[in-house]
């Protein structure tokens, strides 16, 4: 429930794609923001048990099993993340239909974005139904700074 105390940005349900969320938990990156605004309570983070076994895969081999392991009980301890079984598979992403796992999250949940700087969801755009919104993770970041 939206209080006055609130910033609009808390009320915000987000899909991150692996590759932002990866990119995000660099302290020194410039898509820190995003993983310390998680930490913050500033958005709901979407997932599914699919989003979630491709986090740990991804996030473990491109760092070690234990960052992957870490990164997943924050996630799953956190207070706004919204667990999500999707009963649609949309396919709309047909150049990769492994990103469909994240259409169907987001419509699922009625996030407000998708976060992604993959290409294969521009075709997001030209489907008038269901009306997903996909944000750049320098976007999202400047949304981030902003307090929005």
């Amino acid at each position: 429930m939206f209080t006055p105390n609130d910033t609009p940005m808390q009320t915000n349900r987000i899909v991150l794609d692996t590759n932002s969320l990866l990119s995000s938990l660099a302290r020194r990156g410039s898509a820190y923001p995003v993983w310390r605004g998680f930490q913050e309570g500033r958005f709901t983070l979407c997932v599914t048990t699919e989003i979630l076994e491709e986090y740990e895969e991804v996030i473990a081999r491109k760092t070690t099993p234990t960052v992957a392991e870490n990164v997943l009980n924050t996630i799953l301890e956190s207070e706004n993340v919204m667990r999500i079984d999707p009963h649609f598979h949309l396919h709309l992403i047909e150049a990769d239909p492994d990103d469909d796992k994240f259409v169907d999250c987001a419509f699922a949940a009625q996030a407000t974005y998708i976060v992604s700087n993959d290409s294969h969801y521009d075709i997001l755009k030209e489907i008038p139904f269901p009306k997903l919104l996909v944000l750049k993770l320098k976007a999202f970041i400047e949304k981030l700074k902003a307090g929005n």
